[in-house]
């Protein structure tokens, strides 16, 4: 019988597996930032361990750092402190770092793709959970908690257990203004928050093999919204050119001899799944979320559903989402008034996704009344953007180009989003509180978001593509 993508990865990576005991799993490259890991680096410090591996473990600081001004102080005392204890353990662990004013600087699952790091068939964690990110690249990727992000800080190895497979295959052309985003967002609002639990996904399909790599990126980042382990895609051409010449990919013989390799990463044809999904990309219209997690989603023409139509025992928490949100059950979202747009995120900040906003927003303003941040995942995304005159389209439109960093995706420092206001969010949680105390949020693609901060309400941005002859 053959094997599947997830299964090939995890054979070849197992040390040892015992009968009734969880694999030990040989993990090529982790990530950690400033959030997850002083709790770690204690324990090594206790346990009088050194790190094993310090040239497989890449820092950079992300969910703490400010948005504007990070050459000055960081304002906030506690994330402040952060900051500043990862760069002390860096220093005394001997581990690359990128901070604040390093060129490589970002956020993490920007920034090992961009780098090169991430590379096919490899085991890559980190004390994230959209570690799974780096799937894309058809790797095994997963977000890890603090006590094992110490257990690989001292042995390069984690206990786990083997995950159950799924393959999702969505299938067709996507219509005018649909994007990854859309995609993910509608396999969610199907199969639940919770439909991926104990699941590695695969996703294949025609759909997806002619996605972008960062759109590919964006799809498997929110896997964990459903609950799954982690999500990859198959590795292929458009993997391997965008990869290749990276600052830290394989060069010359070395890149011929990964390349050979990475071509046999692929689920064999008598591969067997323990679930199979398969969409109709045509069935996808631009998406937006409702309630407070991501599979509370729907289309952008649909109405919000009604309590009746959930199941019984879900009734009283679809009822607490709707409130907290102040939308009210059966009713459309198309014309409801927004405060804030923030495009950015580990899901959307990468150079193609502000390619696609500049373009949109082009000739346009936006609506007084909306507060539009836009948040490159790295320095190097915002010297990019910077260098192909992309600041300037959005300066004119008035959105602002910010620095890098998570920003507003979660309200773990200054980029916060008020009580009571609405925001229109390329991030990929909407759980009550998580851009900023009471805060609202509406997940969606950065084209939807782009034509709310220019319409000042919910769009569907197709409406204006056509009215401006865009497609």
């Amino acid at each position: 019988m053959g094997k599947t993508l997830v299964e090939k990865i995890w054979d070849a990576h197992v040390v040892k597996s015992d009968v009734g005991f969880p694999d030990i799993l040989y993990i090529d490259t982790h990530f950690i930032h400033e959030v997850t890991s002083p709790q770690a680096f204690d324990g090594l410090r206790k346990r009088g361990l050194p790190l094993f591996r310090p040239k497989q473990t890449i820092a950079t600081a992300d969910h703490n750092v400010p948005t504007l001004h990070q050459d000055q102080p960081i304002k906030e005392e506690l994330s402040r402190l952060q900051v500043d204890m990862l760069t002390r353990n860096c220093a005394e662990y001997g581990i690359e770092l990128y901070g604040l004013g390093h060129p490589f600087q970002g956020i993490v699952h920007v920034i090992g793709p961009e780098l090169g790091i991430t590379l096919p068939g490899a085991t890559i964690v980190c004390g994230d959970s959209h570690t799974s990110t780096h799937g894309a690249f058809g790797c095994i990727a997963f977000g890890i908690g603090t006590s094992q992000v110490e257990q690989v800080m001292a042995t390069q190895c984690l206990l786990q257990q083997r995950p159950k497979t799924m393959k999702i295959e969505v299938n067709g052309h996507l219509g005018a203004g649909v994007t990854s985003k859309d995609i993910i967002l509608y396999i969610i609002s199907k199969i639940s928050a919770a439909g991926g639990t104990g699941y590695f996904i695969e996703y294949a399909g025609s759909t997806i093999q002619a996605l972008s790599m960062e759109a590919r990126m964006t799809i498997c980042n929110m896997s964990i919204e459903m609950g799954a382990r982690g999500g990859l895609i198959a590795p292929d051409e458009t993997t391997f050119d965008y990869v290749k010449g990276r600052e830290f990919a394989p060069k010359g013989e070395q890149w011929d001899l990964a390349l050979s390799k990475w071509k046999s990463l692929y689920s064999d044809e008598d591969a067997v799944f323990d679930q199979v999904l398969t969409f109709d990309a045509t069935d996808i219209e631009p998406m937006i979320t409702y309630g407070t997690n991501p599979g509370m989603g729907m289309g952008i023409t649909q109405h919000i559903p009604s309590s009746s139509s959930q199941a019984l025992s879900e009734q009283p928490s679809f009822e607490k989402a709707l409130n907290y949100m102040g939308i009210e059950a059966d009713a459309p979202l198309l014309g409801k008034e927004i405060d804030y747009v923030f495009i950015g995120s580990c899901t959307n900040s990468r150079i193609e996704d502000l390619r696609q906003v500049a373009e949109f927003v082009y000739g346009k303003t936006k609506s007084p009344n909306v507060i539009a941040w836009i948040v490159p995942g790295s320095k190097q995304v915002e010297q990019q953007a910077i260098a192909e005159g992309l600041d300037k389209v959005f300066e004119a439109a008035g959105f602002q180009l910010r620095e890098p960093g998570c920003s507003a995706c979660l309200g773990m420092n200054e980029d916060k989003i008020p009580a009571d206001k609405y925001c229109v969010s390329t991030s990929n949680r909407n759980f009550e509180g998580r851009q900023g105390p009471n805060s609202r949020t509406f997940l969606a693609s950065p084209l939807t978001a782009a034509a709310a901060a220019i319409t000042g309400k919910i769009t569907d941005v197709r409406a204006l593509m056509v009215e401006n002859a865009y497609v």
